[in-house]
């Protein structure tokens, strides 16, 4: 009984010493991980160009991401009517054709969050979660010497630590990726407005995941006040 008591001391501090050594490397390694990947991973920088006395518009369709496929959409007046463009009225056509009405950019971002966008969280919730594992387990060692039982604490540290850092980090991860996509989803969605003579129009616009063979867009002469139907191969 006194051998065990004798060695059991030194056993919880090797045990401490080993979870703090993985915790604080494991948070090294995948520090990289800690930020959110964006959901549209890449975005055009090519535009329709203005050519005289027409109007120009590219369609583009970007992979599927969650459960939406985003579309970029490019508008070039040539012509000096202005037209003015409406999202809304942007329009999938399937093969039936039908026309599917495009998601407003806030549920796009909500039903997106299934792919690229899970993954990132799960990286960032990896990166809270390990990070706060290795502080609790300093923390905890810190405890533990003052009542004479560093090795005890750490281990106590290191459960604790980590398991309230992984939920804490799951959450603040699913919450920075979510932020994250809204706003990048937001910022590159096709805004109404008008397209002047020479100006050129960009943004994407979102479609429920489906098969589609055409882009039906309704602009509006800002002159006479007529729609104008344009429609594009679906790429």
């Amino acid at each position: 009984m006194l051998m065990k008591n004798r060695t059991a001391p030194g056993m919880h501090r090797s045990l401490a010493i080993g979870l703090r050594t993985g915790a604080i490397a494991a948070a090294i390694a995948i520090s990289g991980c800690g930020i959110a990947q964006a959901p549209i991973e890449h975005t055009p920088n090519v535009v329709a160009t203005p050519q005289q006395g027409r109007l120009a518009v590219s369609v583009a369709a970007a992979p599927t991401v969650g459960a939406v496929t985003p579309v970029y959409v490019s508008i070039a007046n040539g012509t000096d009517a202005p037209r003015a463009i409406v999202p809304s009225q942007v329009f999938a056509l399937n093969d039936a054709g039908e026309r599917v009405a495009p998601l407003p950019p806030g549920e796009a971002a909500r039903q997106s969050g299934n792919a690229g966008e899970l993954k990132a969280a799960l990286k960032s919730a990896a990166f809270s979660g390990v990070a706060a594992g290795a502080v609790g387990a300093g923390l905890g060692a810190a405890v533990g010497s003052a009542f004479g039982a560093a090795g005890m604490g750490a281990i106590v540290g290191s459960a604790y630590g980590a398991g309230y850092g992984i939920v804490q980090g799951a959450q603040a991860g699913q919450t920075k990726a979510d932020q994250q996509a809204n706003q990048q989803i937001e910022a590159l969605s096709l805004k109404p407005e008008e397209v002047r003579k020479d100006f050129t129009v960009s943004g994407y616009v979102f479609f429920p995941k489906g098969q589609y063979n055409q882009v039906e867009m309704l602009l509006v002469d800002r002159e006479t006040g007529d729609t104008e139907v344009v429609r594009e191969p679906w790429h």
